[in-house]
């Protein structure tokens, strides 16, 4: 435990500080879960964005970010890809 005044100051301020950087990364967890359970662009926009605000306060790197985002962006080409296809063959069966 510190005896100096400003390095009690400071472990006080190490505590806050990672609290708020676990908050803002469990924000990003749930924004990413929620999209990854159901691909929608509001889901995706959500994800994107909380990802964007991390790297504007410093969390997290911008090319972390940008890969991280991309991935969102291939999961959500690749969900809308399987829907179309899975449209086209119950139009199929309906129509025979």
């Amino acid at each position: 435990m510190p005896i100096i005044k400003s390095a009690i100051k400071r472990a006080k301020q190490a505590i806050k500080l990672r609290d708020h950087n676990r908050d803002i990364k469990k924000d990003i967890k749930e924004a990413t879960k929620k999209f990854v359970a159901e691909p929608t662009r509001e889901s995706l926009s959500k994800a994107q964005s909380e990802i964007d605000k991390a790297v504007k306060k410093g969390l997290i790197k911008k090319n972390t970010a940008s890969r991280r985002k991309s991935n969102l962006a291939k999961t959500a080409k690749k969900s809308a890809t399987v829907a179309k296809v899975a449209k086209k063959k119950t139009t199929k069966k309906a129509s025979k």
